[in-house]
């Protein structure tokens, strides 16, 4: 394999997890319902395998409506009951019940803020670090960024919301770039413009 095609180990050869290592994962991301979509999967995704939700991405969109968290803000009971005998999604109570508390909590955060995607960026100060990662083992399960978004987001009233589930969030929307150096899209997302025209090196 050349560098140029070097990627992540976590990869695999799964077309849909490639496209997604390709495509999406680590590029900063600064749209509100996109970020909602991605903070609601990543809280699905607890316990169980990325890979599983990647495939299940479809049946969600659907399912909670393209993620409109001012149709999600007002689901009762009728919905609930709905969302639980949908096969395509992960048929926990817990966790569907979250993405509704999480939509309100999400709508109020965006009043409060302006936006969600000012909210949530001021993480990292609204620019994404840079990990350097060499190896998949350098890269961390949790950083104090998560853990403080964590614990905000807990006051706010999120749920499913714990400092790993943040941190991999943050690596999804391209808060924090952790792709390993060697793979071809670590410098392909470094070069990315932000919107101060820097990154930062993650601690």
């Amino acid at each position: 394999m050349t560098r140029e095609t070097t990627r992540c180990a976590w990869a695999g050869s799964d077309p849909l997890y490639v496209a997604y290592h390709d495509e999406e994962w680590g590029v900063p991301l600064h749209d509100d319902r996109k970020l909602f979509e991605f903070l609601v999967l990543e809280g699905a995704q607890a316990g169980l395998s990325w890979v599983t939700i990647l495939r299940k991405r479809e049946a969600y969109r659907s399912a909670f409506e393209g993620f409109a968290a001012e149709k999600m803000a007002e689901y009762g009971e009728h919905e609930i009951a709905r969302l639980m005998g949908d096969a395509g999604i992960v048929r926990n109570r817990l966790k569907i019940r979250s993405a509704i508390g999480n939509a309100r909590a999400f709508l109020d955060a965006r009043e409060k803020h302006g936006s969600f995607d000012q909210f949530i960026w001021s993480f990292v100060d609204g620019e994404p670090l840079d990990g350097r990662r060499r190896t998949m083992e350098e890269i961390p399960s949790a950083t104090s960024q998560s853990e403080a978004m964590s614990k905000e987001l807990k006051r706010r009233g999120f749920k499913f919301v714990g400092a790993t589930i943040c941190y991999a969030f943050m690596q999804a929307v391209g808060m924090v770039n952790d792709h390993v150096t060697e793979c071809f899209r670590h410098a392909q997302i470094s070069a990315l413009p932000s919107s101060r025209g820097r990154t930062r090196r993650a601690p």
